[in-house]
């Protein structure tokens, strides 16, 4: 699902900002990505959407090589990605419903399908009967349960989630936890960029640290006590 050879980013200062990485993510897997604040998270996530270039290195995600593909082929490689962020990004003037219409019109979803889908992904997330409420009467969890709707309704191969607990409390923390790992039971791959231990030690998956851009341990059923 994702494979990356021998990666390395390096911004305008040349410090790079991941060295040389290697890392190989297998269709289904679940899989936490760890470290502190300048470790290389944010860019190593980047450089999956090809939001970023590699220096060097080459990066191949879904079967599609992203070093060769063009501005053109962007989108629509981005459909088979799902990605729920830390503070939602939901818009604001839109109800829920259309929030997740929004993700599926942009890629030309027929509005047949956007009416049997859109029904079906807040179904999917607890929230079916609150389709006409906007973002503002929604709690953080609820949000983010929408973001979550959103990320799945295209139905994409991959679900890419950075800090989707970060502005939640426990108790929602553990909701989102517990339905992408629902996602993954059915098959769909799961990254998640996280800070959050307690989450990380208490389920049990792939973990992969970064240290100053570099991979120093990838655990089959890790968590932060192998942090390096």
């Amino acid at each position: 699902m994702i494979h990356m050879d021998n990666v390395s980013k390096a911004y305008s200062t040349g410090n790079p900002a991941v060295n040389e990485i290697n890392l190989h993510i297998e269709k289904g897997e679940f899989v936490f990505i760890i470290g502190s604040s300048g470790a290389g998270k944010t860019t190593l996530f980047k450089l999956i959407l090809k939001e970023l270039e590699p220096s060097s290195g080459t990066i191949t995600v879904a079967g599609q090589e992203l070093n060769s593909m063009k501005r053109k082929q962007i989108p629509k490689f981005r459909r088979n990605i799902g990605v729920v962020f830390q503070d939602f990004r939901l818009l604001k003037d839109r109800s829920i419903y259309e929030n997740i219409a929004f993700a599926q019109r942009v890629v030309e979803t027929s509005s047949r399908r956007i009416r049997r889908e859109v029904p079906q992904a807040l179904s999917a997330v607890g929230l079916a009967e609150r389709y006409r409420a906007y973002p503002s009467e929604l709690s953080g969890g609820e949000q983010q349960r929408v973001a979550l709707a959103r990320a799945l309704v295209n139905k994409p191969q991959l679900i890419m989630a950075d800090e989707p607990t970060g502005n939640l409390d426990a108790q929602n923390a553990w909701e989102i936890m517990k339905m992408l790992e629902e996602i993954n039971e059915q098959g769909t791959t799961v990254l998640v960029v996280t800070h959050n231990r307690e989450i990380v030690d208490a389920m049990k998956k792939r973990v992969i640290t970064l240290e100053d851009g570099r991979i120093v341990s990838d655990e089959k059923e890790g968590g932060y006590e192998h942090e390096a």
